[in-house]
């Protein structure tokens, strides 16, 4: 535990520190991307530069300004501060935290702002010791994780904070971020007198995949491992930024890469499992992680096959699972099996484009109350309870019986349209059968 005086020390640069450490951004101003929460006029930028800062969780990938953001905080905050790692603190170290904050409350007025990096290992109980010192404002807790904290944090804790997003960063923020602590001398590498090629910057600011920790680690290396040339110059070039990043870079420049993705993705949809392939192992062998194809792969086999067979679905997941589990190069061969499978089977997109008009019709309908007969009973009035004891249950009736199940505003809308593609052919010979309109 320490305070904001420690925190201050702590930012001080040192030759010993980290390039991504020293080129820290230390105010509001210097600070890279989030321009969706953190931009001029935004409600976070206005409670951090009025110090009147509430309890809330920063969530977000790795390298993306959590803990700078907090740290900022520290230095722009009128009150204690006070930071904790979940994985190395527990309830005492809470505790401790909460009683010296409460103290200095009563006694000089002064605020505590309680950081709590990687939050979401914090279980249950750990995380309720926190819950009365923040609904009392004894402190004022900041959150910060990679996890969606609506998952990994209680209710209770998400109820008492304000929570924001982090994305990942763009290419061309991590490109000049780079440029900027190559020449700073102050802070970066400016007395290496370094020469970096700009397909070089180019890699790395691709394959950071939007971490600007692992970018500037990186550039850090180059520089500290590339010999230097007979006139005293660091040249960096695009081999040494694939060495320093341990990623082989694409044969083609950043729109390129997406391209290649976007190549796959309309193979997949166009039944031509052979340029699928082609570009799979294209982007593998460029360095993209083969979870993102698997990744991919799922999605379509709901967008573009669906229910024309419902198999592929299975196939791509049983294939992303297979891939987590077993890894490279052993994981490809289920993943290049359901590559082909969602190619070469029969296509149809009419579970999106019925997903697509039902979420229209959610959205721009009002008054849709849902008809009695669908609602739980025990939460009825006498009435109400006769009206629900009107419902039909279709397995009485040999498993269909016609009834509304649709609001009133929204009564015969189709969404769903079955194809005669594959399945499909089986879902209209089968509502035919039931008789339904």
């Amino acid at each position: 535990m320490y305070t904001l005086f420690d925190t201050l020390n702590e930012n001080k640069i040192t030759d010993s520190a980290p390039l991504a450490e020293r080129m820290r951004p230390e105010t509001l101003r210097e600070f890279l991307g989030q321009a969706d929460i953190a931009s001029d006029g935004s409600l976070l930028k206005r409670a951090i530069i009025s110090d009147k800062l509430g309890s809330c969780i920063f969530f977000g990938p790795p390298g993306t300004g959590k803990s700078t953001l907090a740290n900022i905080i520290a230095n722009s905050t009128s009150g204690n501060f006070v930071k904790l790692n979940a994985v190395t603190s527990g309830v005492a170290d809470v505790k401790k935290a909460i009683e010296k904050a409460e103290d200095d409350l009563k006694v000089y007025g002064k605020r505590t702002y309680l950081l709590l990096d990687e939050c979401h290992r914090f279980n249950k109980t750990q995380q309720d010791s926190l819950l009365p010192s923040i609904e009392k404002g004894s402190i004022i807790f900041i959150g910060s994780t990679t996890e969606n904290p609506y998952v990994a944090m209680t209710p209770a804790i998400i109820s008492r904070c304000r929570v924001f997003e982090f994305k990942s960063l763009s290419t061309d923020i991590i490109k000049n971020a780079l440029k900027k602590a190559v020449i700073d001398k102050k802070r970066g590498l400016g007395n290496f007198n370094l020469q970096v090629d700009e397909e070089a910057f180019d890699h790395i600011a691709v394959t950071s995949a939007g971490d600007l920790r692992t970018a500037y680690n990186a550039i850090e290396l180059a520089a500290l491992t590339t010999p230097v040339d007979e006139n005293g110059i660091i040249k960096i070039t695009l081999k040494d930024a694939e060495q320093s990043i341990q990623k082989k870079a694409l044969s083609v420049d950043e729109n390129g890469y997406y391209h290649l993705l976007s190549a796959f993705c309309k193979s997949l949809r166009g039944s031509d499992s052979d340029a699928a392939l082609y570009y799979s192992q294209r982007l593998i062998k460029a360095g993209l992680d083969p979870m993102i194809i698997a990744r991919r792969l799922v999605v379509h086999s709901a967008e573009d096959v669906g229910l024309s067979d419902p198999n592929a679905l299975v196939i791509a997941t049983s294939a992303m699972t297979a891939l987590q589990n077993i890894g490279q190069p052993e994981g490809l061969i289920p993943l290049s099996q359901a590559i082909i499978y969602v190619c070469e089977t029969h296509k149809s997109n009419s579970v999106i484009v019925a997903m697509q008009k039902a979420e229209k019709a959610a959205t721009e309908i009002r008054d849709d109350d849902i008809p009695p007969h669908l609602i739980n009973p025990s939460y009825l009035s006498k009435e109400g309870k006769k009206l629900s004891a009107e419902y039909k249950y279709p397995h009485d009736y040999g498993e269909y019986v016609e009834q509304e199940y649709l609001p009133k505003n929204v009564r015969g809308q189709k969404f769903y349209e079955p194809t005669s593609h594959g399945f499909e052919k089986k879902i209209k010979e089968i509502r035919e059968i039931k008789g339904k309109k």
